[in-house]
């Protein structure tokens, strides 16, 4: 049972290794240096307390972030090279690359083990159908219907469904079996326990705060144990995965863990927490970037 004496495993890591289109070249001194494709960009990272391995960083672009430690500030960039999108790619899917206000890139490198472990949940099933909440710009629900996965992918803007469904396109997947949806998504599971929907596996990739698009207000830690109940109401014993990520909050690990813990104790399994770590491609270190809890099917 996912509920076992003794309460959860120890905490693991889930290491994000560089790929064609993507790599941490560096890191230190409150910032990292990353290529994403054939561009290299700054970002601000308060984790790299450490000093970093090269002396001089050159980039294409820089985000200098502003006095609000919640957010703000603008990219620095070079004009002449840094178009307003470009294309990138991990495995078979194809998607865009852009510099957002946001500070990131349109997409989050940091996932890429958990797009592998999900394939790997699902592996050999006749027509699994998973559902990506808060799905963004859609490179882990094309992840999942490059390998025959009929997806629902939830977000609460259109801008980002547009551009999930471009990427779809661009990763000439426009006619997998996806349900493009925009909605709040604590509002559409809801409506799916009342339903009576049932799913193979979960994606959840909760902001911090957010709003619907009919003005619903997500705050984290009042509303994601709410969420969780109506996540484990939309699996079952024949279900094969839930994944949470958890972004630039002060939490930690084993309170997600402890969360799905309680939550999917009824469910054979295991549940499982931890940190998203990308490993540096100068020296090898591993620089911490999120935390996530799983429950699988053993």
């Amino acid at each position: 049972m996912a509920d076992t004496p003794g309460g959860l495993p120890p905490l693991g890591t889930l290491v994000g290794e560089p790929w064609a289109d993507y790599g941490l070249i560096d890191s230190g001194n409150g910032r990292k240096l990353e290529r994403y494709g054939p561009l290299c960009f700054i970002r601000p990272e308060p984790q790299a307390m450490w000093a970093p391995a090269l002396d001089d960083w050159q980039a294409d672009g820089e985000f200098i972030p502003g006095s609000d430690e919640d957010g703000g500030g603008r990219w620095f960039l070079e004009k002449d090279r840094v178009p307003l999108s470009w294309p990138l790619g991990w495995d078979d899917v194809r998607f865009h690359a852009s510099c957002t206000p946001f500070r990131h890139l349109g997409f989050f490198p940091d996932m890429a083990p958990v797009w592998t472990w999900m394939r790997g949940c699902v592996a050999g099933m006749d027509a699994p159908t998973c559902l990506n909440l808060f799905g963004y710009t859609g490179v882990g629900t094309l992840a999942m219907a490059g390998r025959g996965v009929q997806m629902v992918h939830v977000d609460a803007s259109k801008k980002s469904v547009a551009a999930a469904r471009a990427n779809a396109e661009l990763s000439g997947m426009q006619d997998r079996p996806v349900r493009w949806i925009v909605d709040d998504a604590a509002k559409f599971v809801a409506r799916e326990v009342r339903r009576g929907k049932r799913y193979d596996g979960i994606l959840l990739d909760p902001p911090k705060y957010g709003r619907g698009p009919d003005g619903e207000v997500w705050r984290l830690e009042e509303d994601l144990p709410g969420l969780i109940s109506h996540c484990r109401a939309l699996l079952d014993t024949d279900s094969r995965f839930l994944f949470l990520t958890v972004y630039a909050v002060r939490m930690s690990a084993l309170a997600i863990g402890e969360l799905l813990r309680q939550a999917f104790s009824d469910l054979p399994g295991t549940v499982e927490a931890g940190e998203l770590v990308v490993r540096e491609e100068s020296r090898g270190l591993l620089l911490p970037t999120a935390i996530w809890a799983r429950w699988s099917r053993d």
